[in-house]
């Protein structure tokens, strides 16, 4: 079977089999992955792995594939500097983790307030996002694609109800990237973990919130056993993508095939993962609240206000930084407030309309 004709049907299906060990096929060009998730953890896990091995499916022998999930090469937050090197050909990440190198990092995974997962698509393909990605990830050696989504991720969870901005002021929480950025600013101690350690810290007490996900990842992490309030929709992630990130010379050094093989793995994983979590996130919140008691709650407009004015101040910061930080947010506002208008227009108003007939809630 001709390989072009192959990739082009493979690349229209719905999904590959998670495969726990690395796939290996002999003879390719060597594709060695580091996760910055941890092994079969359903979600995150599972798609990365799912990701390595349809790119040893589709490549059909073009590529000798290992993947290390987080731990097993090097640490989760170790895998930016393991791929820019070399030493590894690529990761899978949120690139959000990687603000200390470069806050416009943070546009390329999410950032408070900002796109839905469709909107950020549409940025990365047809607004301009994916060649301002590549301007930053080339500066230091790499090339990313987008490989993943988990939609609109939850507030968090907290041991405590969050009733007002003050409630805010002194917290220790989990939230990387800009967002944490904002609690920041409203008076929390945050911090980065990776996912390996985020339980361990809240049931300790090191921690005293902490967001992930949503109720689909959540549920595996047992954070219900520290925590029993549960804020739906966050400011700071409601849309956005996961990264395959290359090293560059790997990339620039593959044939026009190879490449293309690359791109619609990640492209079809980049769907369906997004698809996974909105088909099994209903399933699991229903399971946190019946289950286990989780008590589900929803930020008032007196926080979600001053979390606004702290993404304002956050983002002006943003700017300062650089050129290109400032070139990556002109482009981002500008085509958020575009694509905004749009989605509110129809399919909010259709939503809100179809809910209401309904009765929806």
């Amino acid at each position: 079977m001709d390989r072009r004709k192959f990739l082009k049907g493979a690349a229209i299906g719905a999904g590959a089999t998670a495969l726990a060990a690395p796939a290996i096929a002999q003879g390719g060009k060597q594709l060695t992955i580091v996760s910055t998730w941890p092994r079969d953890f359903p979600g995150l896990g599972t798609s990365a792995q799912r990701l390595a091995a349809r790119i040893a499916e589709l490549g059909d022998g073009a590529f000798n594939v290992e993947y290390f999930a987080a731990g097993e090469r090097v640490g989760a937050f170790d895998s930016f500097d393991e791929v820019a090197s070399g030493n590894s050909q690529a990761y899978i990440a949120a690139d959000y983790y990687w603000t200390g190198k470069h806050p416009g990092f943070a546009y390329f995974t999410s950032v408070p307030f900002g796109m839905s997962t469709p909107e950020w698509n549409a940025w990365i393909k047809f607004g301009g996002g994916q060649e301002l990605w590549d301007e930053l990830s080339g500066s230091y050696g790499l090339k990313a694609l987008a490989c993943g989504s988990t939609g609109t991720q939850a507030g968090g969870w907290f041991n405590k109800e969050m009733e007002s901005p003050d409630d805010f002021k002194g917290l220790k929480m989990r939230m990387p990237g800009l967002g944490g950025q904002v609690l920041t600013k409203m008076g929390s101690s945050t911090v980065s973990l990776p996912g390996s350690q985020i339980y361990e810290n809240l049931v300790s007490g090191s921690i005293e919130a902490t967001e992930w996900v949503g109720p689909y990842n959540d549920y595996f992490m047992k954070f219900y056993e520290a925590a029993k309030y549960y804020y739906t929709g966050g400011m700071h992630e409601p849309g956005g993508g996961l990264a395959f990130g290359m090293n560059k010379d790997f990339w620039d050094g593959l044939s026009d095939y190879e490449k293309a093989v690359i791109e619609a793995a990640c492209n079809e994983e980049h769907a369906a993962s997004h698809e996974e979590a909105i088909a099994k996130n209903g399933e699991f919140l229903t399971k946190l609240v019946n289950d286990h008691g989780v008590q589900v709650r929803a930020f008032n407009d007196d926080i979600w206000d001053a979390m606004g004015e702290a993404a304002a101040e956050v983002f002006e910061d943003t700017r300062a930084h650089s050129e290109l930080a400032a070139r990556i947010d002109d482009s981002f506002q500008a085509k958020l407030r575009e694509y905004g208008t749009f989605m509110a227009n129809f399919e909010g108003t259709f939503i809100n309309q179809r809910n209401r007939v309904l009765d929806i809630i």
